[in-house]
């Protein structure tokens, strides 16, 4: 939509802003379409305000029977407990996906510092390996598991919704973002166990170095298949073949150091007022000769028939374990990138060592992740000064370790500009809540549970009628979004401010991301078969629900309802004008003691979804 289409648009939704909230608590006839339009008004309102520079559920405390160690330095932060409530609840929607009263109280009674202590020291969890294996879907059966992704998506949705580890898991999706792979495009046997072992690869690496993650990601199956290096081989004059040269290019534009060479801060270095690219052709086309020789490992041997075939399929072993080197296959010739040199003869394994530390060890890695991850985590377009404080803790945790990632995740969360209040007054800090993330925080702020623990909620891509987004599954390696994305025709683009959730915007995806919402709010997600593993596309039962009890308490009180909702959905930045017109909007249906268990569930429906459709709790702060 062109820039002035977008704002007339816009302005119409505005301009019926009172008459819409007011209809949306109105007669039950007509309250789910005028429901829609009043959370549509909000939607629109944070789009212009955004555009002007602007098994169990998770929602208890985490109960881990230990006491952490604090084993870091917070030496030069200024914020170390929550002042208020409001202030807990930020944090924690930043560090994690939700901010229950439980979950708030155990940070309130920690501090800072104890309680990442907690995160960073609890075990690892039940994995999506495991999970898949455990609900059938690593059996050899006819219904062909093995070349199907949606056990993936339900793999994925079971961990982002349910456990106890939710800051680990927050930190691995956001790593996701950046070590872009999709199940969209996976063709190949035991896919959906491969991206499970994708995903706990990442749930592992997550609070351990970058250079251990940089290395399990270029072995792993799945980024294998998914940029080319399984099966790539080495140079052949006789035929012509050269080295695929698609994980040479990401992984430096991608993965670790950009298309530019950075400062400390991140901004561009500059030799003769022009930018400094950081690699050329040549240095692809060398480094692409390291990446030869790798394949699927599949050295057990074993293979299986499925019922009532001919053909063989690999066990699934080979999807879970990093690939394999056929050293016949691997580029002799020399290799030279980034000033580094692989003598030519060099083993495989060598090779593959000297191109990993080449590049972790690029002045770019630092600046280069850390304004992604303070993206992902925090602030759309940081400052030069966050991203330098940040970078610097990656280049050295305190203890002269390079790459530690719990160095760089406490360096995000305790910076000023995330706990300051003055970046809440400020229009260019936030981000807006990507779409799966505000689905998580529903799922998790409500203690939603899957009733048959089969969490059957399948890809949820689609704009119009879903969310638009769905974990792992990316439609390219450049993400959902580019981390350099300004929307064009807003004030954003006035002062060159970067905010790459906005690229999955418009018309079609805030009114499918309501009517999807409204649905889930009041029914739940509803699943075919949810107490067997198969896809068969009968006997839907909505298995996905959330319990709305503490709201249910509240519904008396409009405004009580209200902010308590504030609190755990927007960390207590509703404006008084937003929660004016939602609580007028719930008033306008009047609810007396003697109302039907019906009429109090549609007011905490219409309360949650008007909350998560307006201006302040789209744009997270």
């Amino acid at each position: 939509m062109a820039a002035k289409e977008q704002d007339a648009w816009t302005d119409g939704c505005i301009a019926d802003d009172a008459a819409a909230a007011q209809a949306a608590a109105g007669p039950e006839a007509g309250s789910d379409r005028a429901l829609k339009a009043a959370a549509g008004v909000a939607a629109a309102a944070a789009l212009a305000a955004c555009g002007g520079g602007g098994g169990s559920g998770g929602g208890s405390a985490d109960e881990t029977p230990f006491v952490p160690v604090v084993d870091f330095s917070t030496a030069g932060y200024s914020s170390l407990a929550p002042a208020s409530d409001a202030e807990a609840a930020r944090f924690l929607q930043q560090a994690q996906f939700s901010s229950t009263r439980a979950e708030i109280a155990a940070l309130r009674g920690e501090g800072y510092p104890m309680w990442l202590a907690r995160q960073f020291q609890q075990p690892l969890r039940s994995s999506g390996w495991d999970w898949l294996e455990a609900r059938g879907y690593g059996a050899n059966n006819s219904n062909n598991y093995y070349f199907n992704t949606y056990p993936a998506d339900f793999m994925i949705w079971a961990q982002l919704l349910s456990g106890p580890d939710m800051m680990r898991k927050r930190c691995a999706l956001a790593l996701s973002e950046l070590f872009v792979t999709s199940m969209t495009s996976a063709e190949f046997t035991w896919r959906s166990h491969a991206y499970a072992a994708w995903w706990d690869m990442l749930v592992r690496n997550a609070f351990g170095n970058f250079r251990q993650l940089l290395e399990d990601v270029t072995l792993h199956p799945a980024m294998g298949w998914f940029l080319n290096t399984k099966g790539n081989q080495k140079e052949n004059p006789a035929t012509g073949r050269v080295p695929d040269e698609n994980y040479a290019r990401e992984v430096m534009q991608l993965f670790t150091i950009g298309l530019l060479e950075l400062n400390i801060d991140g901004t561009p270095r500059l030799s003769g007022g022009r930018p400094i690219e950081t690699y050329t052709q040549d240095d692809v086309t060398h480094l692409a000769r390291v990446f030869t020789g790798w394949d699927f490992d599949t050295s057990d041997g074993v293979r299986i028939t499925p019922p009532g075939q001919s053909y063989t399929v690999e066990s699934s072993a080979f999807a879970r374990k990093p690939m394999s080197l056929r050293e016949n296959r691997h580029s002799t010739l020399e290799a030279r990138f980034l000033g580094a040199v692989v003598p030519a003869g060099t083993p495989g394994r060598a090779a593959l060592q000297t191109a990993l530390d080449t590049l972790f060890n690029h002045p770019n890695v630092g600046p280069f992740f850390a304004r992604q991850m303070i993206q992902r985590l925090v602030t759309s377009d940081p400052s030069p000064g966050y991203v330098e404080r940040v970078a610097r803790k990656f280049n050295d945790n305190g203890k002269g370790v390079r790459g530690d990632l719990k160095a760089v995740w406490l360096a995000i969360l305790l910076d000023d500009e995330a706990r300051g209040a003055a970046s809440l007054a400020s229009p260019t800090h936030g981000r807006l809540r990507e779409p799966m993330l505000r689905f998580i925080q529903w799922a998790r702020t409500f203690s939603v549970t899957s009733a048959a623990g089969s969490w059957k909620i399948f890809e949820l891509s689609n704009a119009g009628t879903q969310l638009g987004q769905s974990p792992l599954r990316a439609p390219s390696v450049f993400n959902f979004f580019r981390p350099g994305y300004v929307p064009p025709g807003t004030a954003m683009a006035n002062a060159n401010a970067t905010a790459p959730e906005f690229q999955l915007v418009n018309e079609t995806s805030v009114g499918g991301y309501l009517n999807f919402m409204q649905g889930v709010i009041e029914r739940g997600i509803n699943c075919p078969n949810p107490t067997v593993p198969e896809a068969s596309w009968t006997n839907y039962v909505y298995d996905v629900k959330a319990n709305y009890a503490t709201e249910l308490a509240l519904a008396l009180d409009a405004t009580a309802l209200v902010n308590h909702l504030d609190l755990v959905l927007t960390a207590g930045q509703l404006s008084s004008a937003t929660r004016s017109v939602i609580v007028n909007a719930l008033q306008a249906t009047p609810l007396t003691a003697s109302s039907s268990a019906d009429a109090r569930n549609r007011r905490v429906w219409a309360a949650i979804l008007l909350v998560m459709g307006c201006p302040e709790y789209l744009v997270q702060k």
